[in-house]
C-alpha cells in the first residue's frame, strides 16, 4: 500500500483563529519535510484560483459563507520547485490543475513541458511530478477567462456545455502534452445531443433556444489556433504521471484514447464505484502506460488519529470522533451554510477514525493491499504540531503494518 498525503493549504477560520498566508505556508513546509523524513511517497496539495472572499460580494456568490480562502496554492509548478528542494524522496502532485483558467489548456501545457525540463536538469532526478487535473471546482475560478455561455443556445444548455468545453480542453491539453504540432481544425468538434441531458425537458429548452428540432447541435470551438508547437520540445515525459480528476467514465475513457491517466476519487465515492473504476481501467487505461495498477487511482481518506499517552483506546477513540465531528461540521457549515447530519456521519464514516489499532482495523476491512491512500491530516486543523504529530503516529503505527 502508498501512503501520500494530501495538503489543503485552507486558509479559513477554525475556532476563531485564522493564521495569516506566510504561517500558513510556513506550516505547510514544515509538514512537507516531515512527510519525506516519515517516508510518504507524494505530497498532492490542493489549487485554488482567485479570491473566495471577493467572489462574496458578486450577485450569485458559490460559497457565500466561506469565511477565508479555499486554498492559498495557486501555482503547483512554483510550489513542486521549492518542495523538491527541500525533500530528498517525495514527489509533488497537484490535486487538481485547472486547465481551463489561467491561459486555459495550451498555457497550461507549456508551463507543465517547462517544469518538467527544470526538474529534470538535475539528471540524477528520478522522482515524478504528478499532475491531476481537471476543469476546476468553482465557475468564478473559469468565468474571467471565457468560460461561460456565450449565446442562447449555451446558456439553456450550460450544465452539459460545460462537459464539453472540458473534452475540448482535455484533448488539446493532452495532445501538446505528449508533443504533437497541430492547430484547432484538427481538434473533435464538440456536439449537443439528447443524451447529454438529464430529461427531454431540458433537450427541449436547448432546442427550443436554438430555433429548430435537430438531431443535435454544433459547439463553436473554445479555443481556435493555428499550428502551434508548445515548448520546451525535449521535456522529460519520464517524470511526469497524470491523473484525472473528472468523475464520470465516458471523460476518464477519452482521456485515455491521448494518454496514460490515472483517476482521482473523491473521499466520499462509493466502495462498489471505486471497484467498478478499476475493473473498466484494465480495458481503457491508455496502453502506453503498461497495464492497469490500483495505485494509479488515489483514495482521498481524511485522518483523525488518537494515540495520547495514557489514557485508554475508548477514550482515544471518543476524542478522535468528537474532533472528527466537530471538523466536519465547521467545515460544511462554512462551505454550504448549513449543517446536514446525514452527510456529517458519512463524511465521518469514510474517514479514518481513532486509535492506531481501531484506524488499522478500518483498513484492512475497507481497502486492497495494492491500494494508494491520499491521507488527509490538516483539515480543519491550523495547529502546526498537532497535524505532525498526527502524520507521525499514522505512519509510525498504522502504516508499518503495510510496508
Amino acid at each position: 500500500m502508498i501512503f501520500d498525503v494530501f495538503f489543503s493549504i485552507c486558509q479559513t477560520e477554525v475556532d476563531g483563529y485564522m493564521p495569516d498566508e506566510r504561517r500558513m505556508l510556513l506550516n505547510f513546509f514544515d509538514q512537507v519535510r516531515l512527510a519525506d523524513e516519515l517516508g510518504y511517497r507524494c505530497a498532492w496539495v490542493a489549487e485554488t484560483h482567485l479570491s473566495c472572499q471577493v467572489q462574496k460580494e458578486n450577485k450569485a456568490p458559490v460559497i457565500p459563507d466561506f469565511k477565508g480562502e479555499i486554498g492559498l496554492n495557486t501555482d503547483i509548478f512554483q510550489v513542486a520547485h521549492k518542495v523538491f528542494a527541500q525533500t530528498k524522496n517525495l514527489e509533488v502532485g497537484s490535486a487538481i490543475l485547472n486547465i481551463q483558467c489561467n491561459g486555459g489548456p495550451i498555457a497550461r501545457a507549456e508551463a507543465l513541458r517547462t517544469a518538467l525540463l527544470l526538474h529534470g536538469l538535475d539528471e540524477r532526478e528520478q522522482r515524478k511530478l504528478q499532475i491531476g487535473f481537471a476543469s476546476g471546482r468553482f465557475p468564478f475560478s473559469n468565468t474571467p477567462y471565457g468560460i461561460l455561455p456565450r449565446n442562447p443556445v449555451e446558456e439553456a444548455g450550460w450544465r452539459a456545455v460545460k462537459g464539453k468545453i472540458f473534452r475540448e480542453a482535455l484533448e488539446i491539453f493532452l495532445r501538446f502534452i505528449r508533443g504533437d504540432v497541430f492547430s484547432s481544425e484538427e481538434v473533435a468538434r464538440q456536439t449537443l445531443s439528447r443524451p447529454d441531458f438529464r430529461s427531454d425537458e431540458d433537450w427541449e429548452k436547448v432546442l427550443k433556444a436554438h430555433g429548430s428540432t435537430v438531431d443535435h447541435i454544433d459547439l463553436a470551438p473554445r479555443w481556435v489556433f493555428e499550428k502551434v508547437g508548445v515548448i520546451p520540445f525535449e521535456a522529460p515525459l519520464d517524470l511526469l504521471w497524470l491523473t484525472i480528476g473528472a468523475h464520470d467514465a465516458a471523460t476518464q475513457d477519452y482521456a485515455n484514447t491521448f494518454y496514460p491517466c490515472g483517476v482521482f476519487n473523491l473521499s466520499i465515492t462509493p466502495s462498489a464505484q471505486i471497484e467498478a473504476t478499476h475493473q473498466r481501467m484494465l480495458q481503457s487505461f491508455h496502453p502506453d502506460g503498461g497495464p492497469w495498477k490500483r495505485t494509479y487511482m488515489p483514495r482521498t481518506v481524511l485522518v483523525f488519529i488518537d494515540e495520547t499517552p495514557g489514557i485508554s483506546d475508548a477514550e482515544r477513540n471518543r476524542r478522535a470522533r468528537e474532533k472528527a465531528n466537530h471538523a466536519l461540521s465547521n467545515y460544511w457549515k462554512a462551505l454550504q451554510g448549513t449543517i446536514d447530519p446525514e452527510r456529517i456521519n458519512q463524511a465521518v464514516d469514510n474517514a479514518l477514525v481513532g486509535c492506531s489499532a481501531s484506524i488499522l482495523d478500518q483498513m484492512r476491512e475497507r481497502f486492497d493491499d495494492d491500494d494508494r491512500l491520499m491521507l488527509w491530516f490538516d483539515f480543519n486543523n491550523h495547529d502546526n504540531d498537532e497535524v505532525k504529530q498526527n502524520m507521525r503516529w499514522f505512519m509510525e503505527l498504522v502504516g508499518k503494518h503495510f510496508c
